[in-house]
């Protein structure tokens, strides 16, 4: 008996069929996952059509309606894109280039708030190495600092100098105040 787990059959393409939102002519395509896509073409093309009107609808749509008919109260009606089928359809956002509020350090990950996200993720699984040798930084404490220093330069002190670290302790925090210290205010 073999033992071997099935392959996932994970869909690997969005695949439309029929698009004809706007001033798109019944298109048909493939668009691989996991990869970087661009669309590209002359002005009045269909790039926004494809994009925004076809493929972020369609997901936004098939998202509203997975909700509630309490939740879809509260929400605007989405009409579907003119489209005979779209298959493997993942969960996306939209961001347009009129983006009103704009600096010189927009970027998508900022007007979308993942830089943030990405950020926190970074620190606590990053591991920040040296750009030059590769090797893995670490932490020192000052003692540690001062052995590593004597150990590489033997002739560092000057004569009849002893060594001593000295971690200064953080101050005392203040006593909590009385009832009677908070009233004669």
């Amino acid at each position: 008996m073999n033992s071997t787990p099935p392959p996932h059959n994970r869909p690997t393409d969005l695949i439309i069929e029929g698009a004809r939102q706007n001033n798109l002519k019944n298109i048909s395509l493939r668009i691989p996952h996991d990869r970087v896509t661009a669309i590209t073409g002359l002005s009045g093309s269909g790039k926004s059509s494809l994009a925004f009107d076809t493929l972020f609808a369609e997901g936004q749509w098939r998202y509203i309606e997975s909700l509630s008919t309490y939740a879809r109260m509260f929400l605007d009606k989405v009409a579907r894109p003119d489209v005979d089928r779209i298959q493997n359809v993942r969960p996306a956002i939209a961001i347009e280039q009129k983006n009103q509020v704009r600096t010189a350090r927009s970027t998508v990950g900022t007007t979308t708030e993942i830089a943030d996200l990405l950020r926190l993720l970074f620190a606590k699984i990053g591991k920040p190495t040296c750009p030059e040798c590769r090797r893995e930084a670490r932490a020192f404490q000052p003692d540690s600092v001062a052995d590593d220093l004597l150990l590489r330069f033997p002739g560092i002190l000057a004569p009849n100098t002893k060594l001593r670290s000295t971690i200064v302790p953080p101050p005392p925090e203040p006593a909590p105040k009385t009832r009677s210290e908070d009233t004669h205010r």
